[in-house]
């Protein structure tokens, strides 16, 4: 079973979200909570797989709580909850942790998916919405600054796989693109992580847009 961990201020929204989630047999909404700081207490108490997050929030903040989980043991994969696909929060949201994001209004049957995929590891994130929540913070040329100086410290190959990430790519699309297999483009990924000092592929996709190696 997945567990999940729903958290919004309204007491309808997680109703509403617990009954779509909860007609799935493998996924147990195992809490809700209505602010960020029940959430960190429910992350710690429940140890849920996944936690969907509400980032406008009276009291602790979505953005605080989930870099306060982003720093537990073992964290679980925090999916910011938004209105609309181009809150600069959500922007926020991602550089601080979470692993994307989704629009409230998803259809039920895509919201489940999007769940078990966020589960697995993988990121749950819409390359386009993300190319316009990174086009609305254009000019920013400080952030860009960094973000090439960061880039400069991968390889050749490491680049072409950040460009992919940033792509919104699979491991596998981009092993097929480059010539590698699948398992080397994850050493590549792994590596790259780490010398960019992020936490996940989702992070690394954002520093590719902000150091200009995606354009379209």
């Amino acid at each position: 079973m997945i567990r999940v961990v729903l958290v919004d201020d309204e007491p309808m929204v997680c109703a509403h979200l617990t009954d779509i989630l909860s007609s799935a047999p493998d996924l147990d909404v195992v809490d809700t909570a209505h602010d960020g700081a029940a959430a960190v207490e429910s992350v710690v108490r429940h140890r849920p797989h996944v936690v969907l997050m509400d980032l406008r929030m009276p009291g602790v903040d979505g953005l605080t709580a989930i870099e306060r989980i982003a720093c537990l043991p073992d964290p679980p994969a925090v999916v910011a909850l938004t209105t609309f696909d181009a809150d600069r929060y959500v922007l926020r949201a991602l550089r601080a942790g979470a692993a994307g994001f989704l629009v409230k209004t998803t259809p039920p049957k895509d919201l489940i998916g999007l769940v078990r995929v966020a589960a697995d590891g993988h990121t749950v994130l819409s390359p386009a919405a993300t190319r316009r929540l990174v086009a609305a913070q254009a000019g920013e040329q400080a952030a860009r600054d960094r973000a090439l100086r960061r880039v400069r410290s991968l390889t050749e190959r490491e680049t072409e796989v950040l460009t992919g990430l940033g792509e919104g790519l699979s491991n596998a699309r981009i092993a097929a693109r480059l010539s590698l297999s699948e398992a080397t483009v994850k050493s590549h990924v792994s590596r790259m992580l780490v010398k960019l000092e992020v936490e996940n592929r989702t992070q690394a996709g954002l520093l590719a847009y902000d150091a200009g190696l995606v354009t379209r």
